[in-house]
């Protein structure tokens, strides 16, 4: 049942707003605990190592039920006995835990309940664009595809990246939930056109030099024949190393391409290993050659296998050419060759630029989806596949060597032959040195950082990817001000868990650093904040009675912002204990001047007593005290409020809006509460070009779990509507 709030007047509703458009560093209510206490503990094994395994019918469905008997477990043909075995739906908070327990640790997390998160998905998705080796075609086919997945694809929980091998995306290539932030970092996909060159004629290709390098007859004969008929009285041998030459220089710009292609691969990869559970990488390219002679590809894939295993990673690789015959470039002018043998030294050129592809696919337990104009399928295949593995772990035999090994895993099923089995080809012991390009760039001196005075609070906050050191809860939210326009409010939490208590004389004393930056959507900082906040205790007696007695810790930061699309970084360092956590958020502020109906954050707050309703009078009277909610996270037992405004609604002949407002709660893409459209209220508001709408929400109907709050504007009098999202949490 939603409560509507919007008949109690505007300076009810306006009480909420002031909360948040005002800078505030206090202590806010503690919030109750696990009722449940401590998780159960998993059983753990030390020092194993682990390997995530798939198994299909010949349907391509996965099976379910098998047990740890039905294995069989090689390592470099070597036998090894299973010590852990776990089917793993992937996603939820038990994945994190089992993947712990595999490795030999345990996962020691007591803020939030187990059955928090049952049915709740959610997905790391990394697509990854070869843009290096991709042209104007397969980067439109590219763009549908990820355009289409954001549409319809996107779960509630997911958090996504579109990277590219050129780094063109540049700072919006970031995990996020936000739509709007993932059709960003699209529209700036571009084709590099970043092609091997070749000036003479006949023209060479990459495929044809690589085919010149492994001594193919045909190949050679063409290309020397071609020389001598253009260079009379050269000899053959001349003619022969000229052509070898000229495929030499080919092979090495070819190389060097595809060195940044698999580098940046790489990179991603081992950055998403501080990342929980298992992650999906999207590797979209228009091929490339692997070329063993002249670069060292080869080695490079051993690399991107072997950091996939060790961070859980699964590439699913997809071919943006789409459904194709043949590699020939209607843009480049005909090469005259009546024998054929032009066309027949090119023969093979589509499967070789595709071996590459296919090898980061199966070696890293996932599958290439080729030569098919709806790459779309492929992701949906993709992600309904990986959603359920079995973990497998196993102990290594303990060495003297110092050298590094990729060993080679292989898995089989049992007296099972009808079913195949995915799972990755193999990973390094030990981490193989770097490459020559890499120690270069480690040991060239860099410009040491600026001394702050936040002792590396900046460098936590910069981070790739938030620092759970300390849980720190981050709100963003904007509202349209009719003096300065834009006002985006930034509220942080610290739980009050993570403050530590010390001594000061004969007084206990706690101190929170906070800070942050706001950038814009080129990684421009717009605005930065940074604050101490001191706790005083009573004495030296109550150290530990002090962190019983505090709330949660707030800090609230405002600025005036041009509309637009805003990055939001904050953290926070306990300086007691030296822990640091981090957190981050996209907004998208809108522009209101351009008059188009539209709509502020949604707003929220808690309140924690039941509403009292006079039967007689109609009358509503709050009884409990009302509170925002950073963390946005709620107990069953209160109501959420909500408050947003619109902006711009019509006007009717009378002057006044006749706007109405539909309100959703959505759980794991499926609605558990919709409301019927009920007019907006502008009774008693002076600025209509603003109008405010509160209602709440009684939570005790709601099973624990994560949900999205849905609030659809619809004016009816320029027949327009607006929708404004966000997610909340019920414990």
């Amino acid at each position: 049942m939603l409560i509507d709030r919007s008949t109690l007047g505007v300076a009810r509703t306006l009480v909420l707003f002031c909360l948040v458009a005002n800078p505030l560093a206090g202590v806010a209510q503690t919030q109750p605990q696990d009722p449940k206490g401590e998780r159960d503990v998993l059983r753990v094994f030390t020092e194993l190592v682990q390997t995530d395994v798939m198994v299909f019918d010949k349907d391509g469905e996965f099976v379910n039920n098998l047990q740890r008997e039905d294995f069989e477990l090689r390592i470099d043909g070597k036998l090894k006995p299973i010590e852990f075995f776990e089917r793993i739906t992937a996603g939820t908070v038990n994945e994190e835990r089992q993947l712990a327990a595999a490795r030999g640790n345990s996962v020691a997390d007591h803020s939030l309940n187990d059955s928090t998160f049952p049915l709740d998905r959610g997905r790391t998705i990394f697509f990854f664009i070869d843009d290096l080796h991709m042209d104007l075609p397969g980067t439109a086919l590219t763009r549908k595809t990820i355009s289409k997945f954001i549409e319809n694809e996107l779960g509630q929980n997911d958090e996504v990246a579109i990277t590219s091998s050129s780094g063109l995306i540049g700072f919006l290539q970031q995990l996020t939930d936000n739509p709007a932030v993932l059709h960003k970092a699209l529209e700036r996909l571009r084709p590099r056109a970043t092609r091997v060159t070749d000036s003479e004629r006949p023209l060479m290709k990459e495929f044809q030099a690589l085919m010149i390098s492994r001594f193919d007859r045909g190949t050679i004969d063409y290309f020397v024949d071609a020389v001598l008929r253009d260079n009379p009285g050269i000899t053959r041998d001349s003619a022969v190393t000229m052509v070898e030459s000229r495929a030499r220089l080919i092979l090495l710009q070819g190389s060097n391409i595809t060195r940044n292609t698999l580098a940046g691969l790489e990179g991603l990869i081992r950055g998403s290993s501080k990342l929980p559970g298992r992650k999906i990488v999207f590797f979209i390219s228009n091929g490339f050659l692997l070329d063993s002679i002249n670069s060292d590809a080869m080695e490079r894939l051993k690399r991107v296998t072997s950091a996939a295993a060790r961070s859980g990673v699964i590439i699913y690789s997809m071919d943006a050419r789409g459904l194709v015959a043949s590699l020939s470039d209607i843009s480049e002018a005909p090469t005259f060759d009546p024998s054929g043998r032009y066309d027949q030294s090119l023969r093979g050129e589509l499967a070789a630029t595709q071996d590459g592809m296919n090898a980061l696919a199966r070696d890293t337990g996932g599958r290439p989806f080729f030569n098919t104009n709806s790459m779309e399928l492929g992701v949906k295949k993709a992600l309904t596949e990986t959603s359920t593995y079995y973990l497998l772990a196993w102990k290594p035999e303990p060495t003297e060597e110092k050298k590094s090994r990729f060993r080679k895993i292989e898995v089989k099923l049992v007296n099972r032959p009808q079913l195949s089995v995915r799972v990755r080809r193999g990973f390094f012991d030990i981490e193989p040195e770097p490459t020559v390009a890499e120690t270069r760039k480690q040991t060239t001196p860099s410009k040491a950082p600026p001394k702050t005075s936040d002792n590396g609070l900046s460098e936590v906050i910069t981070a790739p990817y938030p620092n759970r050191g300390v849980p720190v809860s981050l709100s963003v939210s904007h509202v349209n001000t009719p003096d300065k326009g834009e006002l985006l409010s930034t509220s942080m939490q610290v739980p009050r868990e993570f403050v530590s208590f010390g001594l000061d004389g004969d007084n206990s004393k706690a101190a929170i650093e906070v800070a942050g930056f706001v950038y814009d959507d080129r990684g421009r900082v717009g605005a930065k904040f940074g604050e101490r906040i001191i706790i005083s205790g009573t004495d030296k007696t109550s150290v530990a009675e002090n962190r019983n007695n505090l709330g949660d810790i707030n800090y609230n930061f405002p600025i005036h912002l041009n509309p637009g699309l805003y990055h939001v970084r904050v953290g926070a360092r306990d300086q007691v204990s030296g822990k640091a956590g981090s957190a981050q958020s996209w907004i998208e502020i809108p522009n209101v001047a351009a008059g188009q109906l539209t709509a502020s954050s949604l707003l929220l707050a808690e309140r924690g007593e039941t509403i009292i309703t006079n039967a007689a009078t109609g009358g509503v009277q709050d009884n409990g005290e009302v509170s925002l909610n950073v963390s946005r996270r709620f107990r069953r037992q209160s109501f959420l409020r909500f408050l947003i405004f619109i902006y711009n609604p019509g006007r009717g002949s009378d002057g006044k809006p006749d706007s109405a407002v539909q309100v959703q709660i959505v759980r794991d893409a499926q609605p558990v509460l919709t409301t019927a459209l009920r007019r907006i209220s502008s009774e008693g508001i002076a600025d209509l070009a603003r109008l405010p709408y509160a209602a709440e929400v009684p939570l005790m109907d709601l099973a624990t779990g994560r949900y999205l709050l849905s609030v659809t504007v619809v004016d009816r009098i320029t027949k327009s509507s607006f929708t404004q999202r966000t997610k909340f949490e019920v414990y």
